[in-house]
């Protein structure tokens, strides 16, 4: 059970969606950028909305499943696809309140139940943890025994190797999960809400621009992956672009868009869960009992 949001605090939600929804206060999955049917351009300061980014039901392990068969899978060695990748996991304390839950370990799970269950685990979206999974190794495409080992980018730094006690497709998946509630837990790190420099490349003579950061999710992607592209990267999206660009952030924005729609839209506004919404900072610290 999640430690913090709870059923309770879910049915209430709920039940005032659908009020809402049913007066036409709410129009739900609604974004400006859809309204007129122009896609949103990727802003620094907002590059994934709090819900989108921590809401772990937005998909089931059955929809995982069937998203990874959907992708085209090349294989440049006799690593398996995503959809077929099997694991034995092990068993993960909780940790304290607003943080992620126990995770008990099993023989062979599926990469699906892996993403799903560490999404349920730590309040994270399972659709955040594809996408990292594709922009940190292309796993989801080109799948490789090196992008296993190295699956989310975790512990493995811009300026350095990678440490190999984290090496491994599920304790990746997991620790990613993790450090993006522990950035959420203690949110006064380098990169958090407000006015932020933020350099666009690991050579700091590439230089930096201050970006607005809107929200703790966007905090902790850059908290995750510290760059911004520049205007030759957003302008050469998909291509090459100079030797200052760096596309991190601007994939993960990428991605998301592309497999499941604008990231920055908002289901509903924030006063409907707070678990989900981080405006004014860690709100789900305590948990939600059940009467």
């Amino acid at each position: 059970m999640r430690s913090f949001a709870g059923a309770r605090h879910r049915m209430l939600a709920l039940t005032a969606i659908l009020s809402l929804v049913l007066t036409g206060i709410v129009a739900v999955g609604a974004s400006a950028a859809q309204a007129d049917g122009e896609p949103a351009p990727f802003d620094p300061g907002l590059i994934v909305s709090d819900y989108n980014f921590f809401n772990p039901d937005a998909m089931s392990e059955a929809d995982v499943q069937t998203f990874l068969e959907e992708r085209s899978c090349v294989r440049s060695d006799a690593s398996p696809c995503a959809w077929e990748y099997r694991e034995t996991t092990t068993d993960q304390a909780a940790q304290q309140d607003g943080h992620c839950a126990a995770y008990a370990g099993a023989a062979e799970e599926p990469a699906s139940r892996i993403i799903t269950r560490v999404a349920e685990a730590c309040t994270i979206s399972p659709r955040v943890l594809l996408v990292l999974l594709q922009k940190e190794q292309s796993l989801l495409t080109r799948p490789t025994e090196r992008g296993y080992l190295r699956a989310t980018g975790y512990a493995c730094p811009d300026t350095a190797e990678c440490n190999t006690e984290y090496f491994g497709f599920f304790n990746q998946v997991y620790n990613a999960a993790w450090q993006f509630r522990q950035y959420t837990q203690e949110p006064d790190r380098a990169y958090q809400q407000g006015a932020v420099d933020v350099g666009f490349n690991p050579n700091a003579e590439c230089g930096a621009s201050t970006v607005d950061i809107r929200n703790q999710a966007t905090a902790n992607l850059y908290n995750y992956t510290p760059y911004q592209p520049n205007d030759v990267a957003i302008a050469n999206q998909g291509d090459t672009g100079d030797a200052c660009s760096t596309y991190g952030n601007l994939n993960f924005w990428a991605f998301y868009d592309q497999w499941f729609g604008d990231p920055t839209t908002t289901r509903y506004p924030a006063f409907f869960d707070d678990c989900l919404n981080y405006a004014g900072g860690q709100s789900c610290a305590t948990p939600t009992l059940l009467p």
